[in-house]
């Protein structure tokens, strides 16, 4: 097994983790933080909408020789608008033009075809109402706008009204970050930018139901046993979808990293380069979301409940108990007496008795080691002996 796959195993068993929920504060801190600049650079900069919703002419030419510098110049002197132009991957020319009509758009694309000595019949053409991209930013609100009220009745029932709300916070933050990107990069708002918006929102939607499922799972008879709380609970589903959560995430975003940053740099702008970058950032944004926004926030919502709040109180005094029990069974063994023998006269060790020769003669071998002390020569020792040598 890899070690990822081993730090997986562990994660799932409860062996590891991180406290996600615990530091929930410093998430929620974050995602203003990075909420507030979004929408700042929304009101400070805008969007920059295409003509798709504004109204205009997009021109693709040939290959050309003239440089994007060159093509702009001569657009703009020629219709007197701002030109946004693109390079494609064939060394052709995408030029957008807002505010042209029928009969400016002719005019527009012989000069041009002029200007970067290209065949004018070359030279595509097409012209955009603006009422037309009213009706595409209408449908895609009311798109939106339905997704949301399915998603918020569907975890309604199938979970609880805390999860669908916790699920909906953490969709508008993934819009929120993903738009305001894009007024912060500069890229165009195009109908391919809408299909990546509700692309993500599916992907993110999908991440955090998985953490869902497995909060729903853990959480069964809760209130039936003291050793977690529902936070603690909460968190232990998070780490053991985390791994799970990264490896999807980044194989999504592979894919979407080639098409934003290869495919969008050989190929050119365009439709492209619209939706990469919002899959880029709402995939990102999705993943963060199911983790750090979504979980925390059911948890605090559900600790709020009165019956939560008596669980994490038994489940406190529980481990108080626990914790003195196991301080007054290290008291005890600290207190258990020593296996050496008592000591006798100011802690003295008993002597062991040895023969120490005649007369107080040298003593045996070993005798005295260890602090014990002599016995003094017996005096009756010798009585009654005859004298010399003993037998």
């Amino acid at each position: 097994m890899s070690r990822l796959g081993s730090l997986g195993a562990r994660l799932y068993r409860g062996e590891v983790g991180y406290d996600f929920v615990g530091h929930r504060k410093l998430w929620y801190g974050l995602s203003i933080l990075i909420t507030i600049t979004a929408i700042v650079g929304v009101v400070v900069r805008g969007l920059n909408m295409g003509i798709e919703f504004e109204g205009g002419a997009v021109f693709t030419t040939p290959k050309t020789s003239s440089s994007v510098e060159q093509t702009t110049h001569s657009a703009e002197k020629i219709s007197g608008h701002t030109a946004i132009v693109q390079q494609l991957g064939d060394g052709g020319m995408r030029v957008q033009i807002a505010s042209v009509d029928t009969e400016t758009s002719t005019k527009v694309k012989e000069q041009l075809a002029e200007e970067l000595h290209v065949n004018p019949e070359k030279i595509d053409a097409q012209l955009v109402g603006p009422s037309w991209g009213e009706q595409i930013a209408n449908k895609a609100w009311q798109g939106l706008g339905i997704f949301m009220i399915l998603v918020v009745i569907y975890l309604a029932i199938a979970f609880e009204w805390r999860m669908a709300l916790a699920a909906l916070v953490a969709l508008i933050h993934d819009i929120t970050i993903t738009v305001g990107v894009y007024s912060l990069v500069g890229f165009e708002v195009t109908p391919g930018t809408v299909i990546g918006l509700l692309t993500i929102l599916g992907y993110s939607l999908y991440d955090t139901v998985v953490v869902f499922d497995g909060l729903r799972e853990g959480s069964k008879n809760v209130t039936k046993q003291t050793k977690y709380t529902y936070s603690e609970i909460a968190n232990r589903s998070i780490n053991a979808t985390l791994v799970r959560s990264i490896n999807t995430t980044v194989v999504a975003l592979l894919p979407v990293a080639g098409l934003l940053f290869i495919g969008g740099g050989m190929l050119g702008g365009g439709m492209l380069n619209d939706i990469a970058l919002s899959l880029f950032v709402g995939l990102a944004a999705g993943a963060y979301s199911s983790i750090f926004i979504a979980t925390p926030l059911v948890a605090d919502l559900k600790e709020r409940q009165p019956e939560m709040k008596a669980l994490a109180k038994r489940v406190r005094t529980k481990r108080l108990k626990a914790a003195q029990r196991e301080a007054h069974e290290a008291d005890d063994e600290s207190a258990e007496p020593n296996d050496e023998p008592p000591a006798d006269d100011g802690g003295v060790r008993p002597a062991v008795a040895v023969d120490n020769g005649r007369d107080g003669g040298p003593a045996a071998a070993g005798a005295g080691v260890g602090g014990q002390r002599r016995q003094p020569p017996s005096r009756g020792r010798g009585r009654g002996r005859p004298s010399g040598k003993r037998r």
